[in-house]
């Protein structure tokens, strides 16, 4: 089933126009969620209850305000917190090309997928390839739901995608992290290094790990919906033990070498199958279920 976009806007450089679509990057019909229930099974509702004196506030009587000082608040109308904040023109003007491996991971919020809106796709692949051929990205101010935020285009595979970023205002810097300087003895580099090649892979390869926290939780759903019991098992906690640091490199870079020797005098595998699409079963069949869920409140 084709994306569905989440929002429109227009990249803009020197002259030319872009017409684009957002797309979120994030399949949220994945994330396992709960409701508030009471114990006869009906929903509960969130309401505001006035802290002098415990009574529900409704929406008509609700205002905004800003805490200037500890306990002290300014309030603002709906016309006040309009001029709060930019116009919404959903515009993606870009201010200048940067390298793209100048970009802290740090500064990245969230990700969306560009596509190009009607009649783009000609500006769309021309940025795109223009992108590529000089190794940069594209650093704009993007207005939209009334804030102006601060985006990186930049390529991935046969499109663009759009990151947006946090100001540098908004972050801690390290300097804020205690640390403290210790000199690496050489030995045990070498030791840490020597583990770190012996687990090193070619590439990124993500279909390999699956969220094992999901599958289960979707799984015991399931045995719920059918009206198994559940039980939890006691909680072990590990004993925390000081181990001297060299002896532990040491039986890493062992522990990796005997499962390397293993591998090779084992017999060959069998060919890996794609991964099923099911969570174990349980989880397919909760999946199912709470589709079917929304699909009666819908």
């Amino acid at each position: 089933m084709p994306a569905r976009a989440i929002g429109t806007g227009t990249i803009s450089f020197g002259l030319v126009s872009i017409p684009i679509k957002l797309y979120s990057t994030v399949d949220s019909t994945a994330t396992v969620r709960f409701n508030y229930l009471s114990k006869d099974g009906s929903r509960l509702k969130q309401q505001y209850i006035r802290a002098s004196d415990g009574q529900i506030v409704e929406r008509e009587e609700r205002v905004q305000g800003y805490e200037f000082a500890k306990g002290q608040y300014v309030t603002f109308t709906p016309d006040e917190l309009k001029a709060l904040y930019v116009e919404s023109t959903n515009a993606i003007d870009i201010a200048e090309f940067i390298p793209l491996d100048q970009v802290e991971r740090l500064y990245i919020e969230r990700v969306y997928y560009l596509g190009p809106d009607k009649g783009a796709a000609r500006s769309y692949h021309l940025l795109k390839d223009a992108l590529v051929h000089t190794g940069r990205a594209a650093l704009a101010s993007y207005a939209a739901r009334g804030r102006s935020y601060l985006v990186l285009v930049r390529p991935m595979g046969e499109g663009l995608v759009m990151e947006q970023l946090k100001y540098q205002e908004e972050l801690r810097p390290f300097d804020d992290v205690p640390l403290e300087p210790v000199e690496v003895a050489e030995g045990e580099l070498e030791l840490a290094v020597q583990i770190i090649d012996q687990r090193t892979s070619a590439a990124f390869e993500p279909d390999k790990y699956r969220n094992e926290v999901r599958a289960h939780m979707l799984d015991v759903i399931q045995r719920k919906v059918d009206g198994q019991e559940i039980s939890v098992a006691p909680e072990e906690r590990a004993e925390a033990k000081i181990i001297d640091l060299m002896e532990a490199l040491k039986a890493s870079v062992a522990g990796s070498a005997d499962n390397g020797a293993q591998e090779e005098d084992a017999p060959p595998r069998p060919a890996k199958r794609a991964p099923a699409k099911s969570d174990g079963g349980g989880g397919e069949r909760a999946e199912k279920t709470r589709k079917r869920s929304k699909a009666r409140k819908a």
